[in-house]
């Protein structure tokens, strides 16, 4: 049985957990709306390696939220994730941020959405069906009212996501069910991150990036 150190940074949510045989049986997180990632994600290791009496040297593989999402965000769960995989000479395993939140909806019928918040009226989503299989592919796209239409006219669509509060503002459809507070999280990385342990599906260290989805661009400061 394989035992997995997870690793979610792509919102403001800085998650840990430790998995084993695709069961998390460890966590530790907190949703700081600073984006404290850079100060407590090594923390947090750390002291759940402590609290589990688990050396570094015992975990089979990392694995890593590989967005989309923030930034920064991102930029410093990888870059941790790829300095342990380095120092340990573990694989690296990279989840995507979008199928594990979608983990946290429980549906027997229709389609959930996984949405994170961007820019303006903008978010990434993806969209899965009741056994979480993929049915439309991770874009950015503008909400506006006829947003995720023919979805909607099939049946119940469950929107998951910190995208849920500025979609409620354009989508009042009957089918539409918004399951409110939730942010990816590393409780539901390990399912995912076993599956592809278990076939050996893992990253090149030293060339991974994560998938912004779309280009970065840096904001020029105000002119004082």
């Amino acid at each position: 049985m394989a035992l997995l150190l997870n690793i979610e940074t792509a919102t403001t949510n800085c998650s840990v957990s430790l998995s084993k045989d695709g069961e998390t049986f460890a966590l530790k997180e907190d949703n700081d709306k600073g984006y404290s990632h850079a100060e407590r994600l090594h923390g947090y290791i750390k002291a759940l390696l402590e609290e589990n009496n688990i050396d570094k040297s015992q975990i089979d593989a990392i694995s890593i939220s590989k967005g989309p999402g923030s930034y920064t965000g991102l930029r410093i769960g990888v870059s941790t994730a790829k300095g342990l995989c380095f120092a340990l000479n573990k694989p690296l395993i990279a989840v995507s941020t979008l199928e594990a939140l979608a983990h946290q909806v429980q549906a027997s019928e229709g389609v959930i959405v996984s949405m994170l918040d961007a820019r303006r009226m903008e978010v990434y989503s993806a969209v899965y069906d009741a056994n979480y299989k993929e049915v439309r592919e991770i874009q950015a796209e503008i909400l506006d009212e006829a947003s995720f239409k023919p979805y909607l006219e099939q049946g119940k669509v469950y929107f998951v996501g910190n995208g849920v509060e500025k979609t409620k503002t354009v989508i009042t459809h009957p089918n539409a069910i918004f399951v409110d507070g939730k942010l990816p999280s590393a409780r539901e990385m390990g399912v995912l991150a076993e599956l592809k342990h278990k076939k050996s599906d893992t990253e090149d260290v030293a060339y991974f990036e994560p998938y912004y989805l779309k280009d970065f661009v840096a904001l020029k400061p105000k002119a004082k």
